[in-house]
């Protein structure tokens, strides 16, 4: 049976309102959590970006079941691969083993900030490989010093590791991301149903390892206000993971996504009160060998009429997957 997360979207509700969101997915039976890591929201009319690992944190503590991951955390540029190890390790002994560290190459809308540029696709991959193998080490426990291609290291260690395991994640969008995710990682996450990417992941090495994918749903009981927020919000979700990395900011993508419409957006995202669309928007996952899917629900203020729909109508059609 797939498992059914919810996200907490950083770009659109702000970081005390996120834990709130987070703890009553807890009471609604959501069997995980990830959370957003931005810089900035993708359109300005989201409107949030606060700190994900000081919500994370927070988190951990209002929270008693549900699993924490970070869906996705950029360990190349933003931060450096020896510090989102020290964070990762924290959040795993402050939620006593519920965290996993989802990771990936960036989006440049995130990661210009620091002002180094924004390299080749291939060339983040291979950040983001070296940097796994550097967190990798630290989860270890061993004294790290490194001097890579993209990274150097100097006499690292961590003084707190926690008891549990911690599992990294790795996003893949094409066969070579998936090399890496195979080799490295011990889940695969991923923003499509595609199952050429399972195939991939799995003949990496990646047979037997968790897959996480992630689908946008607009909730409301009047349709065509689900449609127009999911507009207003998430016109660019539709602009695939070529486009979206790359562009720098919030102005971009409102440039990028102007003649998309309405309808448009609601072809490919569940709009609505209708639970047969979102069960079978979630399928193709399903279908393609994905264990888990964590839903988004558009807009930071309609998330308690969501997860009230969740709790009492949604999760439970979803069981039958």
């Amino acid at each position: 049976m797939v498992r059914i997360g919810y996200t907490m979207m950083t770009e659109q509700a702000g970081s005390r309102e996120l834990v709130d969101h987070v703890v009553r997915a807890e009471r609604a039976g959501f069997d995980f959590s990830v959370t957003s890591d931005h810089y900035s929201p993708w359109l300005e009319s989201q409107g949030h970006a606060p700190y994900a690992w000081s919500v994370l944190g927070a988190a951990a503590q209002a929270t008693e079941r549900i699993p924490l991951m970070t869906y996705v955390t950029c360990p190349t540029t933003r931060y450096h691969p020896a510090v989102v190890a020290q964070k990762a390790a924290t959040m795993q002994i402050l939620s006593q083993g519920r965290f996993r560290l989802g990771l990936g190459s960036g989006e440049n809308l995130n990661e210009h900030v620091t002002g180094e540029g924004w390299a080749a696709a291939h060339v983040r991959l291979e950040k983001l490989a070296e940097a796994v193998e550097i967190i990798r080490s630290l989860f270890a426990g061993e004294n790290v010093n490194h001097h890579g291609v993209h990274f150097d290291v100097e006499n690292a260690r961590l003084w707190d590791l926690p008891e549990a395991p911690l599992p990294i994640g790795v996003a893949v969008s094409g066969d070579h991301s998936c090399e890496v995710a195979g080799h490295l990682a011990d889940l695969l996450i991923a923003t499509e149903p595609r199952p050429e990417l399972i195939t991939a992941f799995e003949r990496h090495g990646g047979a037997g390892k968790p897959k996480v994918g992630q689908l946008p749903v607009c909730y409301d009981t009047d349709r065509d206000a689900a449609v127009a927020r999911a507009h207003e919000q998430f016109r660019w979700f539709g602009g695939g993971w070529e486009v979206n990395a790359e562009l720098p900011g919030p102005a971009a993508f409102e440039s990028a996504t102007r003649f998309v419409r309405p309808g448009d957006v609601a072809e490919s995202i569940p709009c609505g009160d209708d639970v047969q669309a979102v069960v079978e928007a979630v399928r193709p996952y399903v279908d393609a060998g994905f264990t888990e899917v964590a839903l988004v629900q558009i807009g930071g203020d309609h998330q308690e009429p969501y997860l009230e729909w969740a709790e009492h109508k949604l999760l439970p059609a979803l069981r039958g997957l």
